[in-house]
């Protein structure tokens, strides 16, 4: 069994985005980082190079059983990506019609444009995410 690419590491989470090339993309991630610290009550760290995770939990598919970010995001080029807020194996969540512009897609929630989102529905959809595999 391989062992998963991505994992914890001391990386600097601050050094990181403050990295991100792109200078309203760099402000968006500083914004979503706060936003789930605050939602879910503790400090990121990094997962990877480009992964800002929130907690962890253990996850089983056909490679194994490995740790995963309960909640994560990747500051990417095209879009912010958030890990842990939206599963597409599930019945379609109705708050999503409420979010504002986004797309989705294997088990990710995509973010072009932060100001263009319902800050409080997505601090909503943290919130449950993170009380479901937290407790």
């Amino acid at each position: 069994m391989a062992e998963p690419k991505t994992r914890p590491t001391d990386a600097s989470v601050e050094a990181f985005l403050a990295a991100v090339p792109d200078a309203r993309r760099r402000t968006e991630a500083v914004e979503l980082a706060e936003l789930i610290r605050s939602a879910t009550g503790v400090d990121p760290i990094m997962w990877g190079t480009s992964i800002v995770g929130y907690g962890s939990m253990p996850v089983t598919n056909t490679t194994g059983t490995y740790e995963w970010p309960i909640v994560a995001f990747s500051p990417r080029k095209s879009a912010l990506t958030i890990y842990g807020v939206y599963n597409d194996y599930a019945e379609p969540d109705p708050i999503m019609a409420s979010l504002g512009e986004h797309t989705v897609g294997k088990g990710c929630l995509y973010i072009k444009r932060l100001d263009r989102v319902d800050r409080g529905v997505l601090e909503q959809l943290v919130r449950r995410a993170w009380a479901a595999q937290a407790g």
